[in-house]
């Protein structure tokens, strides 16, 4: 059931005819009529209450019971609720499961409700629109991304609501998908006539009308929302199918809030060219955000995440996504950091601890769910800014510089929020206590008349306890009764005549009188009154709040780069990291490289190695056995020239890194069944992605090409792959195999260098040393690795005995074996047509005229070739 309903986007209501339901389920129809794809919480008193499939879904997902309520005579209808204080607990859970939810409000106060009281539905939340803190990552990004297939260009554009980060592109589909797959946005809107597989992300798919993808809608709002003429003001000329996809996405914001959100003051042409392009592969391969099994443990980020606030967590995590390819902007990320390294850094990030999430706390401001708290928050973020400036001064790097220089304290905003919120306000909205005194003379004339009537009532009591005797008088008060005066049983002899009998208890009796009703009325509607001021005080607070969104979201973006830049410090200088040289040259050159997250994880001392790639020898073959560490080495010379990109110091004791475009990983990987993909397919699926789409400026890593399949198959598209990317690519290449054959491609390749993993055999076991160095090897030691794995000593005895027998069997003709001749004719040689022709002849079938004619055909072809 559950699945049919997220299907197709329909959740019915029952059937019933309209005449025989009760006002409210009649209200409850008219709102569900309008969110037909919505589960509907409905609030009734302290609950939100869903109701038909809506409630057999709530029951199911979140394990309450399902009951029923009357709606007419003899008929009930299936109801569960939650209660309305627990609701980002439930929540969390919908948006988990992909449901979406639109949340219904009594808009006024049941009390003063004459009949039915007035609800409205006064949001709606999808996976990709979430602002509840409690809900989301707070150091990921919760991306919404619109989606427009047009043609052989595809448009996308994606959004953080929760950050009033948005961005568009447009590029090739292979392109745009690989994009899609690295952002892993939590929501894909799609024409509705289209199609995307959702199995490829963790992502919920959301349909909207086709219409609202053309390019003239998609203008037409683009221009209204930021106020320009025409779209070339915004620097999206001539992006069709991204304005497209930027309309259909503010668009569908529009509708479900009734605006677009106001902290999307700018929007970013994602310019391809700006960033060294990483595809999906490559993310997961390198493990940068996360590891094989999914999780953030052991990955590059882990490493390099010493950010003290969620926005510099979410800056760093872009940077390393999206390392830079503009030498310029690398050079400057590169002089902040060594300034922070030379400089103490410790006074700004102690500073930069105590500040909130600025991004988060503006747009729940702006979108009306900001707590008194968050506006503390921000004051004292505010207050902050001024001294983080102050720090700055002695820093003279220019990226440094332009961070303070662009900070902006806000001194007329910090003002207010110092003059209107109480140092330490309560969590709930509603409940008064925000608001300082003196801010507002009305409310603190209310405070005061309320103040009074406290006292009086407080007086009251001393004063009919000496008019009366009764030492045990009690003036009391209550929410049904309100104030009344207790007297017990014993002393109802001594209650006066005015007393007016209101309740009547197991030991006491209580009473009113005229002038205790009359101080009721007037404390009850002054503290009333005053949560009511309160309340229309700081939502007069929050929309001036808003009038910064523009200098407050710019503090944000300069906090985060702050806060990412001393992180990169802090970790290059605990672990040893240095500045690398950036140059235009296709080179690579390492001196003592480490892999920077093996080197953490690893008990004993991790071996260094050096590597050099030159223009003219762009490709090396690494070799050598298993558990050698290889793997390790061609990953920590893609992650050290990735963290050269990114503007970081890097681990190794000396590094030039030419640049690269782009960065290719094949890795290795399982059987993909539930895409009926073979370990093999997914193999060479990847290497088909990377000899069509490397460049001469790519980096290329592979690792056991071709072991997926049997040997001689591998070896020979080991080959073939090497001698590609050789005579065409020219790309920079770190090639690890199994294949001792495939090193000879050195002997043919100018461009070609072999490398090998030292080992050292004692004692019949073999010592694996850690240490590349330049030749190949042609021994895999199986054998060894298997026994150091704990195989049983019978099937070892018996693995060296066949190996042995093997050997002996493909000893050439001239005392050598196979392995040891040059494989080259294997590759290179291809059999002569008439051969082809000889080896089809039936010669039990043919005739002596037939085989006459053939025979002379044939000589005629030879004389022909040669």
């Amino acid at each position: 059931m559950l699945s049919w309903i997220k299907s197709t986007g329909k959740i019915s209501m029952g059937k019933e005819s309209k005449e025989s339901l009760t006002p409210m389920i009649r209200q409850y129809h008219a709102l569900k009529e309008r969110y037909p794809d919505k589960i509907l919480l409905f609030r009734l008193g302290d609950f939100y209450e869903t109701f038909y499939e809506d409630a057999r879904i709530t029951s199911q997902l979140l394990g309450i019971v399902l009951t029923s309520r009357p709606v007419g005579k003899n008929k009930r209808i299936p109801m569960a609720g939650i209660p309305y204080h627990a609701l980002e607990t439930y929540l969390t859970r919908f948006l988990k499961k992909g449901y979406k939810v639109a949340i219904c409000e009594q808009v006024e106060d049941p009390k003063k409700a004459r009949g039915l009281v007035k609800r409205e539905v006064v949001r709606v939340i999808t996976p990709g629109t979430i602002l509840e803190e409690n809900i989301l990552r707070e150091r990921e990004n919760n991306y919404l991304l619109s989606l427009n297939p047009s043609g052989e260009r595809w448009g996308i554009s994606w959004v953080d609501i929760s950050t009033g980060e948005m961005w568009v592109w447009e590029e090739r589909k292979e392109r745009v998908s690989s994009q899609i797959e690295k952002l892993s946005p939590r929501e894909i809107l799609l024409p509705e006539d289209f199609s995307f597989p959702s199995s490829q992300g963790d992502w919920v798919i959301t349909h909207y009308p086709s219409w609202s993808y053309f390019r003239e809608r998609g203008e037409e709002i683009l221009c209204r929302h930021f106020g320009v003429k025409n779209i070339e003001g915004l620097g999206l000329g001539g992006l069709d199918a991204g304005i497209g996809a930027c309309g259909a996405l503010l668009s569908y914001l529009e509708d479900l809030e009734g605006e677009i959100p106001r902290n999307l003051v700018n929007i970013r042409l994602f310019r391809d060219e700006e960033f060294v392009t990483l595809d999906p592969d490559t993310v997961r391969n390198l493990e940068l955000v996360r590891n094989l099994r999914g999780e953030e443990e052991g990955t590059l980020l882990e490493v390099l995440d010493d950010t003290v606030t969620p926005m510099g967590g979410r800056m760093l995590k872009k940077w390393l996504l999206h390392p830079l390819r503009k030498i310029p902007l690398i050079e400057e990320r590169l002089d902040a950091i060594e300034e922070l390294r030379e400089k103490s850094a410790e006074p700004l990030r102690e500073r930069l601890s105590r500040m909130g999430d600025l991004e988060r706390i503006l747009a729940r401001i702006e979108r009306g769910l900001a707590r008194p708290r968050d506006m503390v928050a921000l004051r004292f973020s505010l207050e902050l800014i001024p001294e983080i400036k102050e720090r700055l001064t002695p820093f003279t790097s220019s990226l440094l510089r332009e961070i303070r220089e662009s900070l902006d304290p806000l001194d007329s905003l910090l003002e207010l929020l110092r003059k209107s919120i109480v140092e330490d306000p309560p969590s709930t909205l509603k409940e008064g206590g925000i608001i300082r005194e003196g801010f507002s003379s009305e409310l603190d004339e209310l405070r005061e008349m309320a103040r009074g009537g406290k006292e009086w009532v407080a007086k009251l009591q001393e004063e009919e306890i000496r008019k009366t005797g009764i030492k045990s008088l009690k003036v009391g008060y209550n929410k049904v009764f309100g104030y009344y005066i207790e007297v017990t049983k014993a002393n109802l002899h001594l209650v006066p005549s005015h007393y007016i009998r209101k309740q009547t208890l197991v030991n006491a009796e209580r009473f009113i009188t005229p002038e205790l009703k009359d101080k009721e009325t007037l404390i009850l509607h002054a503290e009333e009154r005053i949560k009511e001021l309160e309340y229309e005080i700081f939502q007069k607070i929050r929309e001036e709040v808003t009038r910064y969104i523009i200098p407050l979201q710019k503090n944000a973006y300069y906090i985060a780069q702050l806060d990412a830049l001393i992180s990169l410090a802090r970790v290059s200088l605990k672990f040893g990291y240095t500045r690398p040289e950036i140059v235009e040259e296709k080179v690579i050159e390492i001196e003592e490289g480490r892999h920077p997250v093996l080197e953490r994880y690893l008990e004993e001392p991790f071996v260094p190695n050096d590597t050099e790639i030159l223009p003219s020898q762009p490709i090396l073959i690494l070799t050598g056995p298993n558990m050698a560490g290889k793997s390790t080495y061609i990953r920590q010379v893609a992650l050290i020239t990735l963290l050269a990109h990114m503007g970081s110091f890097v681990p190794a004791r000396k590094a030039r890194i030419g640049l690269v475009d782009r960065i290719f990983t094949r890795v290795g990987a399982g059987d993909e069944l539930l895409r009926q993909r073979s370990t093999f397919m997914v193999e060479m699926n990847e290497v088909a992605s990377i000899l069509r789409n490397a460049t001469e400026k790519s980096l290329i890593i592979l690792d056991e090409v071709g072991r997926g399949t049997s040997t001689y198959d591998g070896i020979s598209i080991a080959w073939a792959v090497g001698e590609y990317i050789h005579d065409h690519l020219r790309a920079r290449t770190l090639f690890a195999t199994h294949y001792h054959e495939i090193t000879e491609l050195a002997l043919y390749l100018p461009g070609v260098r072999n490398y090998h993993i030292q080992v050292r055999e004692w004692g019949g076991k073999v010592i694996f040393l850690r240490k590349i160095k330049e030749g190949a090897t042609d021994k895999s030691y199986g054998i060894h690795v298997a026994q150091l794995a704990g195989v049983p000593e019978e099937v070892i005895r018996r693995a060296r005995e066949v190996l042995r027998d093997m050997e002996r069997r493909h000893v050439g003709r001239k005392g050598r074996r196979v392995h040891e001749e040059k494989q080259l004719p294997l590759f290179a040689y291809r059999p002569h047509p008439v051969v082809e022709k000889l080896k089809e002849i039936n010669l039990e079938r043919l005739s002596p005229l037939e085989a006459f004619d053939l025979l002379r055909n044939l000589l005629e072809e030879v004389e022909d070739t040669d």
